[in-house]
């Protein structure tokens, strides 16, 4: 049986956005226990505080276990940190300020340098 044939891509002359995964920078959270004190369960996830649907990316990402993750999930982010007494805000910002992922860090001041250009004009 043989394969139909491949199509064509066709180039719409649109520049592709900013990266929004990053592998090492998803390997450093994991690294970390979750984020709820206390929680001593070994299975992390790497925990998306803002969805990509909504204009997220990696870098709002924090470590959860899969049982907070889901349960972060079903409650909702504000009831979540309410529940729990942790800014999940804050932490994905530490995770980006701590990550070992100089790339993705060089890609946030290049967007920043040019969304300041942006604003200036």
């Amino acid at each position: 049986m043989n394969l139909p044939r491949r199509r064509k891509v066709v180039k719409s002359g649109i520049l592709r956005g900013p990266q929004r995964f990053w592998p090492r920078h998803r390997r450093f959270v994991k690294s970390h226990c979750c984020v709820v004190p206390g929680c001593e369960a070994t299975d992390i996830d790497f925990a998306h505080i803002k969805t990509v649907g909504s204009g997220g990316d990696d870098t709002g990402g924090i470590s959860m276990c899969r049982r907070h993750h889901a349960e972060q999930h079903t409650i909702g982010i504000e009831t979540f940190q309410a529940k729990y007494g942790i800014d999940l805000w804050a932490l994905a910002e530490e995770f980006v300020r701590l990550s070992t992922d100089t790339a993705m860090k060089d890609a946030m001041q290049e967007q920043a340098i040019r969304l300041h250009q942006v604003e200036r004009i």
